[in-house]
């Protein structure tokens, strides 16, 4: 192997430890890995066509985080989730969110506005459509607009970390959760609209924390379901 080919692969590594994670840890969140249930490295890597190894780096690295953990001679076991854990991470989220927001609200520009405005209205079309690959799409983009804005990124650094408690690929299986995103961010694009940093703090707070209290009664009502 070349030193060049080296580099290369030691660059595309952690990129696929990381899918290998984060595709774990939205089935986790989203319920479809339960407390207790075993997964193997193997398993990962056929669902996702990668080798076991960065397959199991990415459920070490979930380890670290207290997803899962490891028993001797039977591997990783998803550790349990509760609503309150959920809850948690959200309401650490929506402060981390708000102040984004706030810092939005200072810097925002009349074309940063009509942006927001054209993403609300393609995420909101996309939800009357039932189509909510395009609603989650437009969701990620909305909140990734707003905290570019604030040019703050150790904030936007913090805040991204949180951001896999929320389940991407099963957007659609909360319930409320793609309507909660069409209806919250117009809050947000008033508070913007307006300059008013206390409003738009107040608003993207609010939003991310109804979107965890959806997140954790979804995680109830599937746990009653399985009793």
């Amino acid at each position: 192997m070349t030193s060049s080919t080296a580099r290369r692969a030691r660059r595309s590594r952690p990129r696929l430890s990381d899918d290998a994670a984060s595709h774990v840890r939205e089935l986790i969140v989203a319920g479809a890995l339960r407390a207790g249930e075993y997964i193997r490295p193997e398993t990962v890597a056929d669902e996702l066509g990668i080798s076991a190894t960065p397959a199991r780096e990415g459920l070490l690295s979930l380890q670290s985080e207290g997803f899962l953990r490891v028993e001797p001679r039977k591997g990783f076991v998803v550790v349990p989730l509760t609503g309150d854990d959920i809850r948690d991470v959200f309401v650490a989220q929506s402060l981390l969110g708000g102040e984004l927001a706030a810092r939005a609200a200072e810097r925002v520009t009349d074309d940063d506005v009509q942006r927001l405005q054209t993403i609300q209205r393609e995420l909101e079309a996309a939800t009357d459509a039932h189509d909510y690959d395009a609603v989650e799409m437009h969701n990620h983009e909305f909140h990734s607009v707003v905290y570019g804005i604030a040019a703050a990124p150790k904030l936007s650094w913090m805040i991204k970390g949180s951001l896999g408690y929320a389940p991407r690929k099963f957007f659609a299986s909360v319930e409320g959760w793609p309507q909660a995103s069409a209806h919250d961010h117009r809050a947000i694009i008033d508070s913007l609209r307006g300059r008013d940093a206390a409003a738009a703090r107040a608003a993207m707070s609010a939003h991310i924390r109804n979107a965890g209290e959806l997140l954790a009664e979804h995680r109830r009502d599937d746990a009653d379901t399985d009793s």
